[in-house]
This record gives structure tokens, sequence and C-alpha cells, in this order.
């Protein structure tokens, strides 16, 4: 049977005004909802402009009160009977509104466009089993909803993410920007902050077994972990009479330091490791060893600080050969937080670096030692070096107890 047509022109005049756009919305939202258009609607705090409006649409006051109550079969009846819209209220609200999909259908629809745009991560975990429990978190924690917030554009995010994992790891290392422009058109698609970034650094943690970090250092050593180097000159480290390599076993046989870029470690990685290798913290104490004991000094890496991405890399290819590390740091709290991180990428066993060592070392101070600040940080390796640390407040630099490493150093 055929209806009689909306008669939109006066449907519009009647409701399709700003005063009622509240009205609407409320209709609309019911629809969407799958409830029926009965019961009251309010609008808390209405102006007058729109308690005129509902006054015009229902041909009397809506009531009194702060809010402004209108009832939608009321609304309807006046569309009903007016001849306005013969199908009522939910015929008038599609036409001022545009068609109303149920929720419930807006929800599966997205959801399968969801599962969709995960295509490219569910064959990468089967092709990459090693990835397939990071595949399964990723889908679950929100990362890729985060980045990408639509599964339109996820589709794409997670089609180059995959692509990159899938070469990784890279063997030789390549250069991280000439790696994205090769495979992804753009030498910047991997610079920090960009999505597809954000999403690999995730997944290289999985592939290489990276521990967790944050910052430029760790960025770039997650990245030559899967053997991509960015920035690949800047980041050094400095050794001593380490072999393995025509230049190493020149600069050995001076007994002067070297100092290796990730670049060269790279490409051209000492082929052979010492049985141990002494890690510390200061660039003196390195110098002094090499004026001390030259040729003769054992084998020695100095981190200057926070092991960098050259200093990680080079002590994870010697761990790999068969070499085992002894560290010394400066007794303060800056060095016990690097000990902790070197503890997170390879083994290691202090150098005279104990509540003992750290004790003898106060007792023996020629000068009033400066006192220690900063965070307390853990010392896993001895339970009772953080606790002496805070007992004596004061802080012994490498410098202070050079004689005894120097010692340690003589082949």
């Amino acid at each position: 049977m055929n209806r009689t047509p909306v008669d939109e022109g006066r449907l519009r005049r009647l409701l399709d005004g700003p005063d009622l756009a509240w009205l609407l919305a409320r209709a609309r939202r019911r629809l969407e909802r799958g409830q029926p258009l009965t019961g009251p609607v309010s609008l808390a705090a209405p102006t007058q402009a729109q308690r005129a409006a509902a006054e015009r649409l229902l041909g009397r006051p809506p009531g009194g009160g702060r809010a402004l109550t209108v009832r939608l079969e009321a609304v309807d009846a006046v569309l009903v009977r007016s001849g306005i819209s013969p199908a009522g209220l939910t015929a008038a609200v599609t036409i001022l509104t545009g068609p109303v999909v149920p929720l419930d259908e807006v929800r599966g629809s997205e959801d399968q466009a969801w599962a969709e745009a995960y295509a490219p991560l569910t064959a990468l975990a089967g092709e990459v089993p090693s990835l397939a429990e990071w595949a399964g978190r990723v889908r679950e924690d929100g990362l890729v909803r985060r980045l990408a917030r639509t599964p339109e554009a996820a589709r794409p995010l997670l089609d180059q993410t995959a692509r990159v994992l899938r070469e990784l790891p890279a063997d030789p290392p390549r250069s991280l920007s000439v790696f994205a422009a090769d495979l992804l058109g753009s030498a910047h698609a991997l610079d920090d902050g960009a999505p597809p970034a954000t999403l690999c650094l995730s997944g290289i943690r999985a592939l290489t077994g990276h521990p967790d970090g944050a910052g430029a250092a760790w960025r770039r050593a997650a990245w030559a972990s899967a053997g991509l180097l960015r920035d690949d000159v800047s980041s050094t480290v400095l050794t001593l009479n380490l072999r393995g390599t025509p230049a190493l076993d020149w600069m050995a046989d001076m007994g002067d330091p070297c100092v290796l870029t990730l670049r060269q470690l790279a490409h051209h990685p000492p082929r052979t490791a010492p049985p141990v290798v002494h890690i510390c913290e200061n660039p003196a104490v390195l110098s002094a060893a090499a004026d001390t004991h030259g040729p003769d000094a054992l084998p020695l890496i100095c981190l200057q600080g926070q092991p960098s991405a050259a200093a990680l890399a080079l002590l994870a290819h010697l761990h790999e050969l068969g070499a085992t590390f002894r560290y010394h740091g400066d007794f303060d709290w800056g060095g016990l937080r690097i000990a902790v991180t070197l503890s997170r990428h390879v083994p290691w066993v202090p150098w005279r670096y104990s509540a003992v060592d750290y004790r003898a070392a106060v007792k023996a101070a020629h000068h009033a030692p400066r006192p220690l600040t900063g965070v307390v940080a853990p010392s896993a390796w001895d339970l009772d070096l953080a606790p002496a640390l805070t007992e004596h407040g004061v802080r012994i630099e490498e410098e202070a107890v050079l004689d005894v490493l120097l010692t340690d150093l003589a082949g």
C-alpha cells in the first residue's frame, strides 16, 4: 500500500532549525540503539529560543521547570495529524538526518573492517613464528588503534610494518634511511615518531630479544640489533688492545687506544675475542692503562657513560665469540645505573665493584670525597653495595682507585 509522502518543505520549517536540533539528535540516538520513539527527552538549561521552538511545535507550552522536556509520542502525533509526515517521527528523522544504521550493525561492520586491516599482521605471524606472540599482543594492547585511529589507515600501516619485519635482521647491516627508501619508498618512513617506526621497533624487540627501553640511544641500539644503522658514524666506543681485524691488530701492537664507530663494527667486526675483557666507565682509566702498560695492557673497553649503540654492538659481538666481561664504574648512583643498563644487554661480573671495594676506597681516600647526590639505584650484583653508598653518602670515582685498577690490567 502506498503511503502518503512526507511534506518535506513544511517538515523542515517545523523541525529543521537550530533550536530543535537537540530534539532530532535525541530521537536519532534512540533509533540507532533500536529503542522506540516514545517517552520524554530532556534538555538541561535551554535557551528562551529553544523553549519557544518547542512550544510552536507542540502548540502549547512544553512544561515548567529548569529543563526542557518533550514527549516523543507527542511530536509523532503532531506530524501524523498535520499530514506533514504521515509515517510519523521515524520517517521525519530519517529525512532530516539521513538513513539510520543501528549501532549493532555499525559495530559489527567496524569489527569486520579491523579484522581485515590486521590481515598483514596475521600473515606475518604465520610466516615468522617468533613474531606470533608479539602479533597477538599488538592486536590486544590497542597500539595499532592509537597510531592509525581507523581500519582504513591501519591496513597500509600494518602492511608497511610486515614488509619491514620480513626483511630483518638485515645481513649485512644497512643504513636505516637507505633501507626505508628501498623498501617503503621514503628515506624518512622509519624516522622517530613515524607510526611505522613505532610498530617496527615493537616488533624488533620480539624478533631480536632487544630489551625494552626509551630514548634516542635506545632506539639507535634497537635498530642496530636488527642490522639497521641510524647515524652509524657518530656512535662510537673506545677500546684498548682488542684484536681481530688488521686495524685493531695494528693499534694493539702499538698499545694505543682505538675509537670504533658503529659502522665499522657492523661491516668489519672483530673476528676473534679474548677470553676476558675488562670494561670501565671513564676514559681516564683507559688512557692511563695505555700510558702505563701499552701493548701489554689487558683488553679494555670504555663506555664513557651510558653505553652507546656502538658499545652495545661490540659487547654483544664479543659475547657471541665467547668473551666474558668484568665491569667497574664510578661508585655513585649514576655508575650503578650504567651497570644495570649493561646487565640488560650482556652478562658481566664485578671488577672491584662491590661494597667491600667501595668501603676500602672510602677509607683510603686522601681527600674528602664529594657528597653522593641523585636518586638511589639498585645493585643486583651485590645487594650490599647500594646500602653502603647510602650509609657513607660519598661518591668514589674511578680515578680515585686508578692504581688498583691499573694493577689488574697489567698483562
